[in-house]
C-alpha cells in the first residue's frame, strides 16, 4: 500500500483547523469584543488613579482571564441548553446538538478554560485569585436562570458587567466604588440588547416553558423596555465620567454610544426582526470598541 506522509499530515492539519473553528463558533469567540473593551477601560481607569498606565504584563493576564472566563461560561451554557438547542430551529445546527462536538469534549474544554481563568488571576494578585471561584459561580449560574426567571437577561448582563470591576481589582488589588457604576452600565447595556435578541425566540420559549421579558410582556413592550434600559445606561456613563472628572473624549464617547444605541433600536420593529443580527452583533461591537477608544484616550491623556 502506498504511504504518503504529507497526505496524512495534511488531513491532520485540516481536521485540527476544523476542530478549532468549530470550538470558536461554539463559544462565539468573536463576541469577546463585547466585554473585553470595558474590562480594559476598567484597567486604564485603575492605573490612572495611580498616575500611570497598566503594564503589558497586567494587560496580558487580564486578556487571558477574560478569554478563560468567557470560554468557560459559553461552553457550559451550550452544555446546559443542548436539549433546548436541539428543539429550537434557530440553534439546532450548533456543534453540540449536531454531534460535531461531544458533551465530554465540551466538559473538558470548560474545565481547561476555568483553569485558565484561575491561573491568570493567580498571576495578577491575591484578591483576584480569591475572587476567581466566585466569578466562575456567577458565570455558570446564568446558564440556568432562563428556567425560572424572566430577568435572566440581566444576569447575563451582570456576567459581563463584573469585567471592569475585575480589571480594576487586577490592577490595584482593591475595588473603588465607582466601578459599580460602570458595572451597572455594562449590565444594563448587555441586558437591554439581550432583551432585543430574545424577541426572536418568543414562540419557542412559550413551547419550551422558558422565561424571558419578551415572552412575559410581548415584543412591542419589550422593545420599549430595552430602550428605557439603554437610556439609563447612558445616564450612568455620564455619572461615571463626572465622578472621574474625565475630559472631553469621554463625553464624545458617551454621545457616540448613545447615537449607536438609537440606531440599533431603529433597526428592530415589533413586526420586523429581520435586521436583528445587524443590531445585535455589528452595532454592539462598534459600541464597545469606540467606547474603549474614547474613554481610553480620556484616561491616558488626562491623568491626575
Amino acid at each position: 500500500m502506498w504511504f504518503e506522509p504529507s497526505l496524512y499530515l495534511g488531513d491532520f492539519v485540516a481536521d485540527g483547523k476544523s476542530r478549532i473553528r468549530t470550538v470558536l463558533e461554539m463559544i462565539r469567540f468573536e463576541h469577546s469584543v463585547f466585554a473585553l473593551p470595558f474590562a480594559l477601560v476598567g484597567a486604564l481607569l485603575a492605573a490612572r488613579q495611580a498616575g500611570g498606565l497598566p503594564t503589558w504584563r497586567q494587560i496580558f493576564w487580564i486578556v487571558v482571564a477574560m478569554i478563560g472566563a468567557r470560554s468557560a461560561a459559553m461552553t457550559l451554557n451550550r452544555i446546559a441548553d443542548v436539549e433546548y438547542d436541539r428543539r429550537n430551529p434557530r440553534t439546532r445546527n450548533r456543534a453540540l446538538p449536531t454531534g460535531e462536538l461531544s458533551i465530554a469534549f465540551a466538559w473538558g474544554f470548560t474545565i481547561v478554560a476555568s483553569a485558565l481563568l484561575v491561573v491568570a488571576a493567580w498571576q495578577l494578585n491575591l484578591l483576584a485569585l480569591k475572587l476567581a471561584p466566585l466569578a466562575l459561580a456567577i458565570l455558570f449560574f446564568y446558564s440556568y436562570t432562563k428556567r425560572f426567571t424572566s430577568w435572566s437577561h440581566f444576569v447575563l448582563g451582570f456576567c459581563l458587567g463584573i469585567s471592569p470591576a475585575a480589571a480594576w481589582i487586577a490592577i490595584r488589588g482593591s475595588l473603588d466604588w465607582r466601578m459599580f457604576i460602570l458595572s451597572a452600565a455594562v449590565t444594563l447595556w448587555v441586558g437591554g440588547f439581550d432583551v432585543l435578541y430574545a424577541c426572536q425566540d418568543v414562540a419557542f420559549d412559550k413551547s419550551a416553558g422558558l422565561y424571558s421579558i419578551p415572552k412575559q410582556i410581548g415584543i412591542a413592550k419589550a422593545l420599549r423596555f430595552a430602550q428605557a434600559v439603554h437610556i439609563l445606561m447612558v445616564a450612568l456613563l455620564a455619572w461615571l465620567a463626572w465622578s472621574f472628572q474625565l475630559t472631553w473624549p469621554a463625553w464624545v464617547g458617551i454621545a457616540v454610544v448613545a447615537a449607536l444605541l438609537a440606531y440599533e433600536h431603529s433597526l428592530v420593529k415589533p413586526d420586523d426582526l429581520s435586521k436583528m443580527n445587524a443590531a445585535f452583533f455589528t452595532v454592539n461591537g462598534y459600541i464597545s470598541l469606540l467606547f474603549l477608544l474614547f474613554w481610553g484616550a480620556a484616561a491616558v491623556v488626562a491623568r491626575p
